[in-house]
C-alpha cells in the first residue's frame, strides 16, 4: 500500500513519503501546519487512494481519551433496572462502541483520522499511548480485550495550538506541511479551478504572498482562504486589470475571504491612510 497522491491532493514529496513511512513503520502520522492547509483533507485522500474505509474522530476541547475507546452509560442501565428492563442483565447493551473500537474490529484496514488533537486537555495523548502502541485495550465492564483485528493507518492532526508530550511524539512520524511555494500553490489551484486565465492568476497569488508577508499581519491567510477567494474572483468574472491597487488602497478586492478579523484589515487600512499621506 503506497500512497502517491491524488487527482484532486497536490502532494509533495516530502509529504508522501513521510505518509508511507508511516504505513511502514505502522506508527502513527502526526501532520501538524497552519489551519488550511490541507491536514484533514490528507486523511480523506489517503484513505481514497488505499481504497480503505475511513474513521473521522473530531478532537474538541472537552473530548476525553475514553470516548475514543468506549463508553459505559451507567445512568441508563440504572432506570431500565428500576423498570425491571430485562436489558439490564447484558452490561453490553450499555456500551458504546468508540472510534477506536469500531477502527480495531473492523474487517479490513482502514484510515483513524484523529482530528486536531491540540484542542483536547493536555493529558488527553498521554491517555491514548498505549491503546495506540499496543492497538488493544481492556473492557473493564465485560473483561474483555479489544485487539486490532487490522492494524488501522492512524493520522493524527494538529494546529499547534499546544505542546504535546514527548512520550507521545516518541511514537509518532512527524511531519510539518509547509506553506505551499508559488508553483505548489499553482498546482493545487489548477486542480480546484481548472483554466484559470493565467494573467489572472499570477496577480491574485502576488498579492496574496505580498498580503501574507505583510509585517504585523496576525493571521495569514491559508490556501483554503485563497481558494475561497480565487472562487470569488471568477464568479464576478474579475481581470488581473481589476486587482491592481494604488498606494491608495492597499486592501485587495473582497478581502473578506482573506482577512478574517477585524486587527488585520485596520492594519492594512493604516497602511493605505499613510500611503495617502505621502503623495
Amino acid at each position: 500500500m503506497r500512497f502517491e497522491g491524488t487527482e484532486t491532493y497536490v502532494a509533495t514529496d516530502d509529504l508522501t513519503m513521510a505518509v508511507n513511512a508511516a504505513v511502514t513503520l505502522e506508527r502513527p502520522l502526526l501532520v501538524k501546519g497552519e489551519p488550511g492547509t490541507g491536514k484533514t483533507e490528507l486523511a480523506r485522500q489517503v484513505a481514497q487512494a488505499l481504497g480503505a474505509p475511513m474513521i473521522e474522530w473530531n478532537i474538541k476541547s472537552t473530548t476525553k481519551a475514553q470516548q475514543g475507546l468506549y463508553e459505559y452509560d451507567a445512568v441508563s442501565r440504572l432506570r431500565d433496572s428500576q423498570l425491571g428492563d430485562e436489558r439490564v442483565n447484558d452490561v453490553k447493551n450499555y456500551i458504546r462502541k468508540g472510534k477506536l473500537w469500531q477502527a480495531f474490529e473492523a474487517d479490513q484496514k482502514v484510515v483513524l483520522l484523529i482530528d486536531e488533537i491540540d484542542k483536547a486537555d493536555i493529558e488527553f495523548p498521554n491517555d491514548l499511548l498505549q491503546e495506540l502502541d499496543k492497538m488493544e485495550f481492556h473492557v473493564y465492564e465485560t473483561g474483555e480485550t479489544i485487539k486490532a483485528v487490522n492494524r488501522p493507518i492512524v493520522i493524527i492532526t494538529s494546529n499547534n495550538e499546544k505542546e504535546l508530550p514527548d512520550a507521545f511524539l516518541r511514537r509518532c512520524f512527524f511531519h510539518y506541511i509547509k506553506f505551499p511555494d508559488h508553483d505548489t500553490l499553482r498546482q493545487i489551484v489548477e486542480v480546484h479551478h481548472p483554466g484559470i486565465k493565467d494573467a489572472l492568476l499570477t496577480t491574485a497569488l502576488t498579492q496574496f504572498y505580498d498580503l501574507r508577508e505583510q509585517p504585523g499581519l496576525k493571521k495569514k491567510p491559508s490556501t483554503s482562504e485563497v481558494l475561497d477567494w480565487l472562487k470569488l474572483l471568477l464568479a464576478e468574472d474579475l481581470t488581473a486589470d481589476d486587482l491592481k491597487r494604488d498606494g491608495a488602497n492597499a486592501l485587495p478586492r473582497l478581502h473578506g475571504a482573506l482577512l478574517k478579523n477585524e486587527q488585520d484589515v485596520h492594519l492594512f487600512e493604516r497602511l493605505a491612510f499613510m500611503a495617502r499621506r505621502e503623495r
